[in-house]
C-alpha cells in the first residue's frame, strides 16, 4: 500500500504513522508474543481503509472571526491546525466543516481564545450517520445559552441543507480542556443518530460515546456476537449505547447491560425501548460504574467488557478471576492495560482461545484488541 500524502503535515499531529503503511509494529508484535506465551494462535488482523473512515470528529475552532481555523491542536499547545482537506475524515465531515467555517466567517462570530477565556465559537462536533450519510452537527460555544446566535443557526440550517441530520448547540462556559459542556439544545432535526446492532436499533445522542471508525467498529461488534450461543445469559460491562450487547437480545435468555456515562445511558435506554415487547422483557440496564455491578458476573454464561483505555476496574477484574463465567470477551484499546489484565485472567481462571487485532485507529500507534477466553 502506498503512503498517503497529507497537506496538513507536519503541523497536524493526528496521523503520526501516515508515511508508514500497515499496522503499528510494536503493539502488533506484543500481541503476537502474548498469544504465543499463552498458547493462542497468531492474532487475526482486520484492516481499515486508509482514508475517509472517520465518521466522528471533534474540531477546535480558533483563529480570527473572519478566517476561523477548524482542526486539531499542534502537539502540547492550543494552536489549532486548520485541516480542511483531512484524508481520514469521511467526505461529509470535511464538507460540513467547510460549510460551518464559511458561515461563522460570514457572521463574524468571535472564535474562542484559551488564554483569555473569551470569544464565542469553541468547538465543532460532527457525527455522520452510516445509513444516510447525514451529519449530526454540534456547535460548542463559550456560553450557558445560545441567545443571540439565532441568525447564525438559521444560516447553518439553510447552508448545510441535505447534509444535515440534526443541529445542536452545546454550551461550555468553563475554563477547561473538556470539549463538551453541560448545556444542550436541539435546534433542528432528529434527536439521535441511528445505527443497527444485529437486528436491534442503536441510538447515539450527541453526548454519547461513539467510535470514530464506526464501520470497522461494527465489524468488531459483530465478531464478538459470534462467540455467543443461543440461550446464553449475557452480561456486558461498559456497554455504551449497546453497539455490541443489543445485537444479542434475540438469541439470549437474559441480557444485562452496565454503563455509567449519562449520554450513553440515554442512548442505551432508547435502544432498549425500541425493542419489541418480548425482547425488551429480557433486558435490564444497570446504571453506574462497573465496580458497583460486579455481582452480575455470577449471572452470566457469556460476559463482555469493553473498558476505556485504563482497562478493567480492579474490582471487576478480581470478580472475573474469582467467579469466571463460561466465556469472556475482552475488547481493549490499549496494549499495556490489556497485557496487565489478561495476565491476571490467565492465572488459573481462563485459557486464551483467540486474539484479533483491529486497525481501528489507522496511522497511529494504537490497535484495538479482541480477546476470547474460556473458563478452565
Amino acid at each position: 500500500m502506498a503512503a498517503l500524502i497529507c497537506l496538513h503535515q507536519p503541523s497536524c499531529p493526528g496521523c503520526p504513522r501516515l508515511a508508514s503503511p500497515g499496522l503499528p509494529p510494536d503493539p502488533l508484535a506484543r500481541l503476537e508474543q502474548f498469544g504465543a506465551r499463552f498458547g493462542a494462535p497468531s492474532p487475526g488482523i482486520r484492516t481499515s481503509p486508509a482514508s475517509g473512515f472517520r465518521r466522528r470528529a471533534k474540531l477546535a475552532i480558533r483563529g480570527r472571526a473572519d478566517a476561523p481555523k477548524l482542526g486539531i491542536f499542534e502537539a502540547d499547545s492550543h494552536r489549532a491546525v486548520h485541516i480542511p482537506h483531512c484524508l481520514v475524515h469521511h467526505p461529509v465531515v470535511n464538507r460540513v466543516a467547510a460549510c460551518v467555517r464559511d458561515t461563522l466567517a460570514r457572521h463574524r462570530i468571535p472564535t474562542y481564545s484559551d488564554n483569555a477565556h473569551a470569544g464565542v465559537a469553541r468547538y465543532l462536533q460532527i457525527v455522520v450517520e452510516r445509513g444516510t450519510d447525514r451529519a449530526q452537527v454540534t456547535l460548542v460555544t463559550n456560553a450557558a445559552s445560545p441567545a443571540g446566535l439565532e441568525p447564525l443557526f438559521a444560516s447553518l440550517k439553510e447552508s448545510l441543507a441535505s447534509d444535515l441530520h440534526s443541529l445542536w448547540w452545546n454550551g461550555n462556559p468553563e475554563r477547561t480542556n473538556t470539549i463538551l459542556g453541560a448545556h444542550w439544545q436541539r435546534l433542528a432535526g432528529e434527536p439521535c443518530v441511528v445505527d443497527l446492532s444485529g437486528s436491534a436499533r442503536i441510538f447515539y445522542p450527541p453526548n454519547a460515546f461513539g467510535q470514530s471508525n464506526l464501520d470497522l467498529a461494527m465489524v468488531l461488534a459483530g465478531r464478538v456476537r459470534e462467540f455467543a450461543r443461543p440461550g446464553d445469559d449475557v452480561v456486558e460491562f461498559y456497554s455504551g449505547v449497546g453497539a455490541i450487547g443489543l445485537g444479542l437480545v434475540e438469541s439470549a435468555t437474559s441480557l444485562h447491560l452496565n454503563e455509567v456515562a449519562e449520554g450513553s445511558l440515554h442512548g442505551l435506554t432508547l435502544g432498549v425501548a425500541a425493542l419489541p415487547d418480548s425482547l425488551r422483557a429480557k433486558v435490564e440496564v444497570h446504571a453506574g460504574p462497573a465496580s458497583a455491578a460486579v455481582k452480575l458476573v455470577e449471572r452470566g454464561s457469556f460476559v463482555v467488557a469493553d473498558p476505556p483505555r485504563k482497562g478493567l476496574d480492579p474490582t471487576l477484574l478480581r470478580e472475573l478471576v474469582k467467579t469466571p463465567p463460561e466465556r469472556f470477551v475482552y475488547v481493549s484499546c490499549d496494549i499495556d492495560s490489556f497485557e496487565r489484565d489478561a495476565t491476571q485472567l490467565l492465572s488459573g481462571a481462563f485459557r486464551l482461545v483467540l486474539l484479533e487485532a483491529y486497525d481501528l485507529f489507522p496511522h497511529t500507534e494504537h490497535l484495538e484488541t479482541l480477546a476470547y477466553f474460556e473458563r478452565v
